[in-house]
């Protein structure tokens, strides 16, 4: 005999009637989407790895990466490592991937140097100042990055004078079409130990700095932190001196021999000067807007409320105006430096060996491993990108401001 249900009790409801609230839970419908995509995501890729892997049958080669250890034959116009071309591809690769770094380490400084001025000039009181970089902001931003590239390089670099037509060129700086040559510090005996000690002098100023700010602020009074910090690093060289009795460097100036090459000093080619001068103005064009909303975002109080302490309208942008302007400003600005980084791979158009280049160019030419060649350079750039996300991230943090 089956017993009669308890009003008040749990009731198992039968099956068709559960999977039809299954179906109605927004849960289950979140959850069985993602696992949709993922299947689909496996299939497009076995489909695919299918299709390359019959393609490369027909062709007699196998996937894979053993290419890298073979001869590379090319040569590269440009490389900060020794290279020749009895190298390896692998070689070849590491060479592109430095000069990339080069350029995106270069033009994300520039570029943020650029905007930050710019940003702040834009809001100047003076109209001519506040004109001129409207004009800067308003002709890069709306003009092509390749066209920009190509002026740079063509109207501006390749049309320096010539060295030959130049012999008696004297001084410094050398603006020649083949390239630019500027003083660079030769590192002396004894200069690690210049850097070690100006490590720790420097990480001392940073803690003495921050130490002076919370005293100025917990204390209302004006402080010297710029003293503070100057003198931890002064005294860190005046040590480094004393042990090493040198200096740690000495200035190489550029000189021309009577066989008319340029010996000495820093030479930048003509295309590493056009691809870091175009992208670090593009995208301090852009910057400088972000730095202008980032300032304007800061509420009139705090503006006026530094005016009535008298501070000076330096010290009040310093101290008051744009740490509370980073919070607005760090997450556009990460967005930034990963277009600088992505765009560099225009550097093909000014022939710049960059990882872009050398990878996709003779690499591929030679080797026909397109799919291996696309692979290399997409893991690349996308690493590239996660340390430069996950840098700027932990800097965002650190800015944003903290909430008791």
């Amino acid at each position: 005999m089956n017993p009669e249900p308890q009003p008040g009790k749990s009731q198992t409801l039968p099956k068709f009637k559960d999977l039809s609230k299954l179906l109605r839970d927004d849960r289950f419908w979140k959850i069985a989407g993602q696992a949709i995509a993922l299947i689909l995501v496996i299939v497009v890729i076995a489909i695919l790895w299918d299709n390359l892997s019959a393609n490369y049958s027909q062709l007699g080669i196998a996937f894979g990466f053993d290419f890298l250890n073979s001869q590379a034959s090319f040569d590269i116009g440009e490389s900060v490592i020794p290279y020749s071309p009895e190298n390896t591809y692998r070689q070849a690769y590491f060479v592109g991937l430095i000069n990339s770094l080069r350029v995106m380490g270069l033009g994300i400084i520039f570029a943020t140097v650029a905007g930050l001025t710019v940003g702040i000039a834009r809001l100047s009181d003076n109209w001519l100042l506040r004109s001129l970089a409207g004009l800067y902001v308003e002709v890069l931003r709306n003009t092509p990055l390749l066209l920009q590239l190509f002026f740079w390089y063509f109207a501006v670099f390749i049309s320096l004078p010539k060295l030959e037509d130049n012999q008696h060129m004297r001084g410094p700086i050398y603006l020649t079409n083949r390239g630019i040559a500027v003083p660079w510090p030769v590192a002396l005996p004894g200069f690690e130990i210049w850097v070690i000690l100006l490590t720790v002098g420097v990480l001392a100023a940073a803690g003495l700095w921050m130490w002076r700010a919370r005293v100025m602020l917990e204390e209302a009074k004006p402080g010297r932190q710029l003293f503070w910090a100057l003198g931890a690093i002064g005294l860190s060289a005046i040590l480094a001196f004393i042990i090493t009795k040198n200096l740690p460097f000495r200035l190489d100036f550029p000189r021309l021999t009577p066989e008319l090459q340029l010996e000495g000093g820093l030479k930048l080619t003509p295309e590493f000067a056009a691809l870091v001068t175009g992208l670090s103005l593009y995208t301090g064009s852009y910057i400088a807007e972000i730095v202008r909303a980032g300032i304007q975002s800061v509420s009139r109080g705090q503006w006026e409320a530094g005016k009535s302490l008298g501070l000076k309208s330096g010290t009040m942008m310093r101290m008051v105006i744009l740490p509370q302007a980073l919070r607005v400003i760090v997450p556009p600005l990460t967005s930034q430096y990963l277009n600088l980084a992505k765009n560099s791979s225009l550097a093909v158009a000014v022939a710049y060996p960059d990882v872009y280049f050398v990878v996709g160019s003779p690499t591929l030419n030679q080797t026909g491993r397109a799919i291996e060649a696309m692979l290399i350079i997409m893991v690349t750039y996308l690493t590239i990108s996660l340390i430069v996300s996950l840098f700027m991230n932990w800097y965002n943090n650190t800015v944003q401001i903290k909430e008791r």
